[in-house]
């Protein structure tokens, strides 16, 4: 089992009728290694504040992820600075409580996450959050131009319209 990088566990049984709000932050260690994992430049700030319910052994946990990060151009390799800022909604389950079988989900449904024990960890949905809030391919203004450079043509050019055009001008 892998070492999370921003463990946060709540206790179940410390989750009483109604919501409690809980709010956490990433301190420098833990952001630095959040980077490693995904791959970032660096990491300024990471901040969760959610309401978490109990109902049963189910946890549902509404609130929203603030991050500033710093990703690196997919074509350049320049830094670039995003900001994130997204709400999410989440469901533990018990492992193996949503059991084997395929479902279908809707918009609606919310991310269901499983959990072994007495508690969940708040630090990791709010990295998973984060890991699908940030933006898979950042381009830098210069993105263009260094593709154009390294010999890469875009869409209108290496396309089929493209292609029809380069015979036209030939003509």
């Amino acid at each position: 089992m892998t070492k999370a990088e921003f463990p946060r566990p709540v206790r179940i049984d410390s989750l009483g009728d109604g919501p409690r709000a809980i709010a956490i932050e990433a301190d420098e260690a833990e952001r630095a290694a959040l980077a490693r994992r995904f791959g970032l430049i660096g990491i300024d700030r990471v901040v969760a504040r959610a309401d978490v319910a109990r109902a049963g052994e189910a946890i549902t946990v509404r609130g929203r992820l603030q991050a500033q990060v710093t990703q690196a151009c997919v074509a350049s390799g320049e830094p670039i600075e995003a900001a994130v800022d997204e709400p999410f909604e989440l469901r533990f389950l018990p492992d193996g409580a949503a059991g084997e079988e395929e479902i279908e989900l809707d918009e609606s449904d919310l991310d269901v996450i499983g959990y072994d024990g007495n508690a969940i960890d708040l630090g990791e949905a709010a990295a998973q959050t984060l890991a699908l809030a940030l933006d898979p391919f950042p381009r830098a203004p210069s993105a263009d131009a260094a593709l154009r450079e390294a010999g890469v043509v875009d869409e209108e050019i290496a396309g089929p319209f493209g292609i029809l055009k380069a015979l036209k001008d030939k003509l």
